[in-house]
């Protein structure tokens, strides 16, 4: 199996504080179990992604990528009160992105958003990663368009409001190849819609260990990329995009 970097997976470990989001807690997922996947998978790279049910703790994340090593990146989430030097030291240890939770209502308003995600950018050169519904999307458009670097989860959820996914790309939106079993949509032809517009745009993730999802990922969702794109398209997806995209700094 060719190289993978995987953009988006979870650490869960019940070591470190974790709380229900929307009565939700998640089973453990510890280092090792992803591990084990990741050498299955051949994963030589990725970013670990903080959850809801993680909200702002940062501790489990330090550890997570002291143990994964100088190819995984972390994505967090940052309460309204973090200091510039708090941020700073979270990039030192290879945090390059902050995640808004607007999905599963850890939002915060459309002003602070904007705010805090150019505050970040300029400080430490990350970006912003939303987990949004493609029906939102209309909503803040605007402010997207006008945000640095933005990524979007999960090819937006939903199939309303793809045509604004589709515009955002065209913009310079990424939008991660992820959570196939959570979609409501024929996945082949959005991966094509997606690649058609920016063959740089998707980038693949596991979407491990797959909680809250109506099915978990199975290697299956890698061969429908296969499948759908081909060797070269394939090769830009489950690697090369978000290696350029994680690991610029």
């Amino acid at each position: 199996m060719n190289p993978i970097f995987d953009a988006h997976f979870h650490i869960i470990d019940p070591r470190f504080p974790l709380k229900r989001n929307r009565g939700f807690l998640p089973d453990p997922f510890p280092f090792n179990e992803y591990m084990k996947r990741a050498k299955e998978l051949n994963i030589k790279g990725g970013a670990i992604v903080s959850a809801s049910y993680q909200g702002y703790d940062q501790t489990y994340l330090m550890e997570a990528l002291e143990k994964l090593g100088p190819n995984f990146v972390g994505v967090t989430q940052l309460p309204k009160d973090t200091t510039d030097e708090e941020i700073l030291k979270l990039s030192r240890h290879g945090v390059r992105a902050i995640r808004f939770n607007i999905y599963n209502g850890l939002s915060a308003d459309p002003d602070y958003l904007e705010r805090l995600a150019n505050r970040v950018y300029d400080l430490a050169n990350w970006h912003v990663e939303l987990h949004i519904a493609s029906p939102s999307l209309n909503g803040i458009a605007a402010l997207i368009k006008r945000l640095p670097a933005v990524i979007i989860d999960h090819l937006g959820l939903e199939e309303e409001g793809q045509s604004e996914l589709f515009e955002l790309v065209d913009h310079g939106v990424r939008v991660k190849a992820s959570g196939f079993g959570r979609v409501d949509f024929n996945i082949k032809q959005t991966l094509k819609s997606i690649y058609s517009v920016n063959p740089e745009a998707l980038l693949f993730g596991t979407d491990l260990p797959s909680t809250r999802a109506k099915r978990p990922f199975q290697v299956e969702d890698i061969e429908l990329i296969y499948e759908v794109l081909g060797e070269k398209g394939a090769e830009n997806v489950l690697f090369s995009n978000a290696q350029k995209w994680y690991m610029k700094k």
